[in-house]
């Protein structure tokens, strides 16, 4: 059951101006505009009007900033108690500007949106209840309000609409594959979690998500793994919050497909992958390398840089197990996960610290980003040996290093294409038939990539979307 909001202040007026506007439209000369939406599992085609910016209300269950809510905990508990008053408003309209992995920046996408509609106009209407809540669009809204038109095309759902359908409406029309502002990655995995509390099917999410049930798992996998991390930062009243991991996306889909493969294999080593990834992406590294830390990677490269004052504590009680008979212990079975976890908590509980709107005085804070600091620079040296290593070792990387090759081949066409361009010495018909060869050539990559990788990343949906071959 989905939650109920009630209705805005104006949502009397605002039902009056709609059916007079609908009124207008049915009387008027000439085709008037529709738009076609997914209505209680049909397509519904419902009439399009011109309503005033003002008296739109954002919709204060929208999905596209639910994680992003949480960076101001007084604000968010506003919205909760009166998702209507002009303060929880406003604050809605902050999130929808706001770059989702740090709203206390603007989204360059949100500044593109508004120069867009300055220089061209809206070209898709948005979607309101007769009440004037909007259902898609709330993005728009906040684009047209910061430019100052004074109006927006909306359609219009019909009056028996209740929560449960703007809910389930606002998600159809956002998971549509040709959407232009898509979801951020942690509001994808909370709205995935939504339809899994439903109790829909598994299969029937993956095709509402236009993904695959295998897609779906990981993620749920994931979405666990982040809460399992929030509870492990906590420390006081401070903790990480989902949207801390906004920008991880990739590095959590490689650490998934590295688990899940080592998991087949040895557990106890596919959590020293697991934590040791967790640790590296909250320290903020890149992908590239990210991927270095094997399970070898504490023991080998990791142990003995570890100034003592960055070391957890062992737990004594799980060192060591004797060996009846022998005299002699031998190490637990887990010691090494717990000395891993056990790090991966610190580093959790230093970010929670110096992350910002921490309730952290500025003495901890200071000594926070010190310790970050400190951790990162001895996992950055221990990666860089993680590294060589893992390039000496794995010959299988042939396939990556054959495209970042051709990659720089390609970079070398972009500046012959510029010079032939300025002395006209391009051979039009012959690099045309190298294009049909590439095509050709890519075709197969994805082909054979495709068989290959279970859980493609955004690098080969996008060579599966570009040579006609999407899942």
């Amino acid at each position: 059951m989905s939650i109920d909001f009630g209705q805005p202040r104006e949502a009397a007026s605002n039902r009056e101006l709609v059916e007079q506007r609908l009124k207008e439209l049915r009387n008027g000369s000439g085709v008037p505009e529709t738009l076609t939406v997914e209505w209680r599992g049909k397509l519904t085609h419902v009439e399009v009007i011109d309503m005033p910016v003002e008296a739109l209300r954002y919709n204060p269950g929208t999905h596209r900033i639910r994680a992003q809510r949480a960076f101001d905990p007084i604000r968010d508990q506003a919205l909760t108690d009166d998702p209507w008053s002009p303060e929880s408003q406003d604050y809605l309209h902050f999130l929808l500007k706001a770059l989702p992995a740090d709203p206390s920046v603007t989204d360059k996408a949100f500044e593109d949106l508004m120069e867009s509609l300055r220089e061209y106009g809206q070209n898709e209407p948005g979607l309101i209840t007769r009440d004037g809540i909007l259902v898609n669009g709330n993005t728009r809204r906040a684009a047209l309000k910061e430019i100052g038109r004074p109006s927006m095309r909306v359609g219009v759902l019909p009056a028996s609409c209740t929560w449960d359908d703007i809910h389930a409406v606002e998600l159809s029309l956002q998971l549509r594959p040709d959407r232009r502002r898509e979801y951020s990655y942690i509001n994808h995995l909370l709205a995935l979690e939504e339809q899994v509390k439903l109790g829909k099917p598994l299969p029937e999410i993956a095709r509402n998500f236009h993904t695959t049930t295998p897609a779906c798992d990981r993620d749920l996998w994931i979405l666990a793994q982040l809460r399992d991390l929030i509870d492990r930062s906590a420390t006081g009243t401070t903790s990480l919050r989902l949207m801390d991991f906004e920008d991880a996306k990739e590095r959590l889909f490689e650490l998934y497909r590295a688990y899940k493969a080592e998991a087949a294999r040895n557990q106890e080593r596919a959590d020293l992958i697991k934590e040791g990834r967790f640790a590296a992406i909250v320290l903020e590294f890149a992908k590239t390398d990210v991927r270095f830390i094997q399970p070898d990677f504490y023991e080998r490269f990791l142990n003995q840089r570890l100034p003592a004052d960055l070391m957890p504590d062992p737990e004594p009680e799980a060192a060591a197990v004797a060996i009846p008979g022998l005299g002699r212990t031998v190490q637990a079975a887990g010691v090494r996960v717990t000395a891993a976890k056990a790090l991966t908590d610190s580093l959790l509980r230093v970010k929670a610290v110096k992350a910002p709107g921490s309730t952290a005085t500025e003495e901890e804070r200071s000594t926070a980003t010190e310790q970050f600091r400190r951790a990162k620079d001895v996992f950055n040296e221990a990666l860089e040996f993680a590294g060589r290593d893992f390039r000496l070792r794995k010959k299988r990387l042939a396939a990556p290093d054959r495209v970042t090759d051709a990659c720089k081949d390609l970079e070398q066409c972009v500046t012959d294409l510029v010079l032939a361009r300025g002395n006209g010495s391009l051979d039009e018909g012959a690099f045309d038939d190298a294009l049909l060869q590439l095509r050709s050539i890519l075709e197969r990559v994805a082909k054979e990539a495709s068989k290959s990788i279970t859980l493609p990343g955004d690098g080969l949906t996008w060579l599966q979307k570009a040579v006609g071959r999407d899942q």
